[in-house]
């Protein structure tokens, strides 16, 4: 089977390499990297150049004979559900099972109990069941992240029937310290929005939204819980390419097997290794 992966960080591609290899072993990786897609998003939005590009990388790794492709980067997530709808192989959000995660985790709703007449068929009592609810706080380090997150999740919680509050913030200076190399002060910064958002903000549930920012989950030490991307979407696409019934054959079994296994690297100039 070939799992295809689409991002637009290239210090994350080894990083989805080394957890597709264990999620799927036996996969082969097929990874295309285009940074200019989301340096595109954050100075211009997603614009039609930029869907463009993407419904073209996936046309090629689905060409390329993907049996699946999870794309890595959330600001082009809703790019990558449009250009979907002309392929036939699944196109996999890594964001998508942490929003369902993200609805998932609010508090259960409260059930409030009333009496009523003792003739009625409940014996006597009647409940009366309140609508789930709850405060979601999205962290970025870019502004291209936050829309299609937040809306993924809203979606999520219509979905569900939960009236869920999404805030959206950037994690200001985040992204410049990673860019000049300190990831150390780029994860700080990231954990003393997760702290704020907790204490402040009064958030149940707060999400990462960029696969980059996982790192600095564990350092931030909060109570509730801190949802990021990478293993949820991992998960998905090995639940996707590995069939649920070990009778059935996996969506590639007929297909010669390519040259050569493990991942190849596709950047936007046509490189590989």
């Amino acid at each position: 089977m070939i799992a295809g992966l689409l991002h637009t960080v290239p210090a994350l591609a080894a990083t989805f390499d080394a957890l597709v290899a264990d999620a799927v072993p036996g996969a082969q990786r097929e990874h295309i990297v285009d940074a200019w897609m989301l340096e595109t998003a954050i100075a211009e939005g997603v614009t039609s150049a930029v869907r463009s590009r993407v419904a073209s990388h996936l046309r090629h790794l689905q060409e390329s004979g993907a049996d699946a492709v999870l794309v890595t980067c959330s600001s082009i997530g809703e790019a990558a559900e449009q250009a979907a709808e002309s392929l036939t192989i699944p196109i996999l959000r890594v964001d998508a099972p942490m929003a369902a995660q993200a609805i998932a985790s609010l508090p259960s709703p409260a059930i409030s109990s009333g009496l009523v007449r003792p003739d009625t068929p409940s014996g006597g009592r009647t409940t009366q069941e309140q609508t789930a609810s709850g405060r979601v706080a999205v962290l970025a380090t870019n502004t291209a992240t936050l829309g299609p997150t937040t809306r993924l999740i809203e979606r999520e919680a219509a979905a569900r029937g939960v009236d869920a509050s999404v805030t959206a913030t950037v994690v200001e200076g985040a992204a410049a310290a990673r860019a000049g190399g300190d990831q150390a002060g780029h994860d700080r910064l990231i954990a003393d929005a997760v702290r704020a958002a907790a204490a402040d903000a009064g958030a149940d549930v707060i999400v990462l939204a960029q696969a980059s920012m996982a790192a600095a989950a564990e350092s931030a030490g909060v109570a509730i819980p801190v949802l990021t991307s990478p293993a949820g979407g991992v998960a998905l696409l090995a639940e996707t390419l590995t069939p649920s019934d070990p009778g059935r054959p996996d969506a590639s079994a007929n297909r010669p097997a390519a040259p050569g296994s493990g991942g190849t690297l596709d950047t936007e100039n046509g490189a590989s290794s």
